[in-house]
C-alpha cells in the first residue's frame, strides 16, 4: 500500500527538521515519532494530521513575535527546542487513547474522538498562551479575576481564550473530515477549550506556586479534555 511507504517517509523527513531547525531535541524527536506510530495504527492519517497540526501550529504560534515574548521564553528551550517529557506532556494522554484503541476495537468510537479532545486542548492551550500575550488587551488571574501581568501562570485575556477555541476548532475539523460530521465535532472544540481553561486553572493555583510544573499541567489539561469528551458523548447517547 501507498501508506506503507510514505508514512516512514513523511516521519523521517519530520524528525530531521524537528532536529535541524531545534523545534525538538534528538529524544524528543524519538519521541514524537514513536507516538506518530501509534496514532497512525489507531487512526490512520486523520489522527496523524491531528498531531502534525497541533505540532505545526504550536511551532508557528510560539515563533511569532517571539521578541515580543523573551521574558517567557525559557532559554534552554529555545536553544535546543523542546524536550521528550514536553512532546509526551502535549501528545501522550492521545496516545494513551490509540494505545486503547489498538488493544480494544470496540473502543473506537470513544478513544478516536477522545483522541481529538486531546489535541485540542493542546493545540488550544499553545495558540492561546504564544499568540495571546501578543494580542491580548486586558489580562487577569482566571482564580481571583484580578488584573495581572500577561505570561504569568493562570494569566488569561479573552483575546487568547477565543484563539484556543479557533485552535480546538482546527482540530475538530480534522476528525470530522476524516471520521465523518457527527456531535463529536461540537463535543471536541468544548472538551479542548475546558482543558485550556483547566490548564490556567491549574497554573493560578498549583503550579505558580511550584507544587507541580508545566508538563503535568500539559498532561493533565489535554487527560480533563478527553474525560469531559466522553462524558460528553456519554450524556449524548443518554
Amino acid at each position: 500500500m501507498l501508506s506503507d511507504f510514505f508514512f516512514p517517509l513523511i516521519i523521517i523527513l519530520g524528525m530531521s527538521y524537528a532536529i535541524l531547525a531545534k523545534k525538538l531535541t534528538i529524544p524528543a524527536s524519538f519521541t514524537g515519532a514513536i507516538l506518530g506510530c501509534i496514532i497512525f495504527l489507531a487512526s490512520g492519517y486523520t489522527g496523524f494530521a491531528m498531531m502534525t497540526t497541533f505540532f505545526i501550529l504550536g511551532t508557528l504560534a510560539t515563533s511569532w513575535k517571539r521578541h515580543q515574548k523573551q521574558a517567557f521564553a525559557s532559554k534552554e528551550e529555545t536553544r535546543t527546542g523542546r524536550s521528550a517529557f514536553q512532546v509526551f506532556a502535549n501528545a501522550g494522554v492521545a496516545g494513551i487513547a490509540a494505545v486503547l484503541a489498538i488493544l480494544f476495537p470496540q473502543l473506537s468510537n470513544l478513544m478516536l474522538p477522545a483522541m481529538g479532545a486531546a489535541f485540542a486542548s493542546a493545540t488550544a492551550d499553545t495558540l492561546s498562551s504564544e499568540l495571546g500575550m501578543v494580542y491580548g488587551r486586558r489580562f487577569f488571574n482566571i482564580i481571583t479575576f484580578k488584573v495581572e501581568q500577561s505570561g504569568l501562570d493562570g494569566v488569561i485575556s479573552l483575546e487568547g481564550t477565543l484563539i484556543g477555541m479557533l485552535g480546538s476548532s482546527f482540530i475538530a475539523v480534522i476528525y470530522a473530515l476524516g471520521f465523518g460530521w457527527n456531535n463529536s465535532f461540537f463535543f471536541i472544540i468544548i472538551a479542548g477549550t475546558i482543558g485550556n481553561l483547566t490548564d490556567s486553572v491549574l497554573g493560578a493555583l498549583l503550579e505558580r506556586k511550584g507544587s507541580i510544573g508545566n508538563n503535568i499541567v500539559n498532561f493533565l489539561n489535554t487527560l480533563i479534555a478527553a474525560l469531559v469528551l466522553l462524558v460528553l458523548i456519554k450524556a449524548g447517547t443518554c
